[in-house]
């Protein structure tokens, strides 16, 4: 007889949600442990800087951390803030830096490929600010 494949099963609506809680985790995490070294109660905000290609979408970032920090007890109730960082890249043709996402890789000085991401890659926590 014939063999009927299986669909699989459909993807998630939004996947691109599971990169941003695992960053939103990450960063409770983080967060949960310095200030459990450093004595805090609460936290009013945490600022994370974002490169503008690190792939993290700043609205989806924000939507899950409103609904994970209020599951916790130090970041109930406090905002994440987000500070974008530009992607800039590096020529090793010429040796210029030049605006990533507007140029892409290949040099907009000399027309190299030779280059590569000098930053905005980089999800990092800026600051936290506590009550």
């Amino acid at each position: 007889g014939r063999s009927r494949s299986r669909r699989p099963p459909a993807a998630p609506k939004r996947p691109s949600d599971m990169h941003e809680l695992g960053i939103v985790f990450h960063t409770i995490r983080t967060v949960e442990r310095v200030g459990a070294d450093n004595g805090l109660t609460e936290v009013a905000s945490v600022t994370l800087e974002l490169g503008e290609v690190s792939g993290a979408i700043p609205k989806e970032l924000v939507s899950c951390w409103d609904w994970a920090v209020d599951r916790t007890e130090l970041l109930r109730g406090a905002p994440l803030k987000i500070e974008p960082l530009p992607a800039v890249t590096h020529c090793e043709g010429c040796g210029e830096n030049y605006p990533t996402v507007r140029h892409g890789r290949t040099c907009p000085y000399c027309g190299s490929e030779k280059t590569w991401l000098l930053r905005g890659n980089e999800i990092s926590i800026k600051e936290i600010e506590a009550i």
